[in-house]
């Protein structure tokens, strides 16, 4: 009998690494006393792989792999190359990690496009952050440049300026007492961290404090 490695959402597949699965009477080949002995090398040996074997852990490196990727899975997407990252770091071989992550890929364990999307639609409305910063970050996640254009046209340069105004309009309030010229590099730096432009940055400060009854002349100037 071959055991078998199911893997999610698919049919299982045979597990390459597992040998026959033999009895322990005498029909399969062996005695009491040939069992005996067996187990007295395999303490004996002390070898590492024996060692992995006593803790639980697989000795296939496509098991291996399967395992880490599930964990790393578990409760939170990641993209191919965070997972891929995480294998190498832990050693695992190219061909078995690549045959995981395939695999992983088929049955939508590992989906980049709906991470972007997803990513996308929490960051800017969660943190309000711009095109550019969202850009930023999922590259730094590996995901592909077309994955990523596909996710940003989720957003327009209307959608991202109300985020903006939004962003300032909460921040006001606590730039009150301070100058004109500190209340704007304030405002102004925290939508630039956020990753918006320095002319949609500066219209959108100048609209908010004009609305307050701040005098505005003379900063239509980049800052």
């Amino acid at each position: 009998m071959t055991r078998r490695t199911e893997w999610p959402g698919s049919d299982a597949e045979p597990d390459p690494g597992a040998g026959p699965d033999y009895g322990t009477g005498s029909g399969a080949g062996f005695g009491e006393g040939a069992g005996r002995r067996a187990r007295s090398r395999s303490r004996g040996s002390g070898s590492p792989s024996s060692s992995r074997a006593e803790k639980g852990e697989p000795r296939d490196p496509v098991e291996q792999a399967r395992n880490v990727c599930l964990r790393l899975l578990t409760g939170t997407p990641r993209t191919r190359k965070q997972l891929a990252d995480a294998l190498r770091k832990r050693e695992i071989p190219d061909e078995a990690a690549e045959e995981v992550l395939s695999r992983f890929e088929d049955v939508g364990l590992i989906d980049d496009a709906a991470f972007a999307d997803a990513w996308v639609e929490s960051r800017h409305h969660g943190r309000g952050l711009a095109r550019r910063a969202l850009v930023r970050e999922l590259r730094t996640k590996g995901v592909d440049s077309a994955v990523i254009d596909e996710a940003i046209g989720q957003l327009d340069s209307e959608q991202e300026e109300e985020t903006a105004r939004e962003l300032v309009a909460r921040k006001l309030r606590s730039t009150r007492g301070l100058d004109r010229d500190r209340r704007l590099r304030r405002l102004a730096g925290m939508l630039a961290r956020k990753g918006y432009g320095e002319g949609m940055a500066l219209r959108v400060v100048r609209q908010a404090l004009e609305e307050e009854g701040e005098d505005t002349e003379g900063l239509d100037e980049p800052f």
